[in-house]
């Protein structure tokens, strides 16, 4: 037996059409052809392969072989192969990235982050996206390197040189410890949280080298990451600052207490949108930036509210180890234009 030919992506859009259509005739108005094209595409495609994929019997209506069958998942698949290869090629010749590389600080809220990415899925299908999370400096030499086209950075709050940016927002950020961490049961005074073990990020890089950012103790535990950091503080190891939005779920059940330090109530963490000025950003790289930028500033006629905006929160000192109670007002949301906007830059 020879071996199968090689059908091409016309034949095969026959076949598949026979199939959705559910007729040879119908298929022939679709694709606005004689019904004995359709038959001649489908035989010729029979002949290729060295299988009947229909069955001829005196029905109207075509019925797949057991051979048509086993090949219709396949033949969608190199069908799907082929749109998605055209598409790509018609996003290039538009001046597409062939694929973006990001890089966002680990503070970023994980609902502004999947709201962002929802909404360039829907965009840019065909542009695929390589993520990364890192905390602090990182971020940014990440983008200075080359490593990631845009970033979404936090602290500390310059310029550098050979980047723009944009102010994207920011993120509450409240003192926290386990309910039986000695901070969280007591009334404390001045200082006391510098007698305990602060837990706090550590940058992978040297661009934030002497610079400790938030940081009161005397004793410090530096973790590299987010997640590290609070599975210590949900287990009682030291104390330590977290985005409220992290946490909020955790302070509602007790697992984690809001800490009342005199000199040290929290704060927010600002986030910019950065690339390097040689490398402006292209049509999808740009579109994410808008979207954090539409999340920061919101729209008018409130169709859309940063959801990482500061809520409420009181400190119950009656109750038992700082129990806390977390209101929050926010409207969701999505931009209603996906108009493509120049970043600027943020002073």
């Amino acid at each position: 037996m020879s071996d199968p030919g090689t059908p091409t992506f016309d034949q095969l859009r026959v076949f598949l059409t026979v199939i959705d259509v559910g007729s040879f005739a119908g298929a022939a108005r679709q694709l606005n052809r004689a019904t004995s094209v359709i038959s001649y595409t489908i035989t010729n495609l029979e002949a290729q392969l060295g299988v009947t994929l229909f069955e001829r019997d005196s029905t109207r209506r075509p019925r797949l072989t057991d051979d048509g069958k086993a090949l219709l998942s396949e033949a969608r698949n190199v069908a799907l192969g082929f749109n998605r290869l055209r598409a790509k090629a018609k996003g290039l010749h538009q001046g597409l990235e062939p694929e973006v590389h990001v890089a966002l600080d680990m503070m970023l809220p994980a609902s502004r982050i999947v709201e962002a990415l929802k909404n360039f899925r829907e965009e840019f299908p065909t542009v695929p996206l390589k993520l990364r999370a890192e905390a602090l400096g990182a971020v940014t030499q990440l983008v200075l390197d080359r490593t990631s086209m845009i970033g979404v950075r936090g602290p500390p709050d310059v310029e550098i040189d050979g980047l723009e940016r944009i102010g994207v927002g920011s993120v509450h950020l409240v003192p926290v410890a386990a309910p039986d961490h000695p901070l969280a049961s007591q009334v404390n005074v001045l200082g006391a949280g510098r007698h305990h073990v602060q837990l706090v990020l550590t940058d992978r890089t040297s661009l934030t080298a002497g610079e400790d950012l938030g940081v009161m103790g005397t004793h410090t535990w530096r973790v590299a990451d987010l997640a590290t950091k609070h599975m210590l503080l949900r287990e009682g190891i030291g104390w330590g600052t977290m985005p409220e939005p992290m946490v909020r779920e955790d302070l509602a059940c007790g697992k984690l207490v809001l800490l009342d330090l005199p000199d040290f109530k929290g704060g927010h963490y600002r986030f910019f949108a950065i690339h390097r000025t040689d490398m402006p950003p292209g049509p999808a790289a740009s579109f994410l930036i808008n979207q954090f930028e539409w999340q920061s500033h919101g729209m008018n006629g409130g169709t859309f509210a940063s959801t990482d905006a500061a809520p409420t929160i009181v400190v119950d000192t009656s109750a038992p180890r700082g129990a806390v109670q977390i209101e929050s007002r926010l409207i969701h949301g999505r931009p209603t234009s996906n108009r493509a906007m120049k970043p600027r830059t943020a002073s």
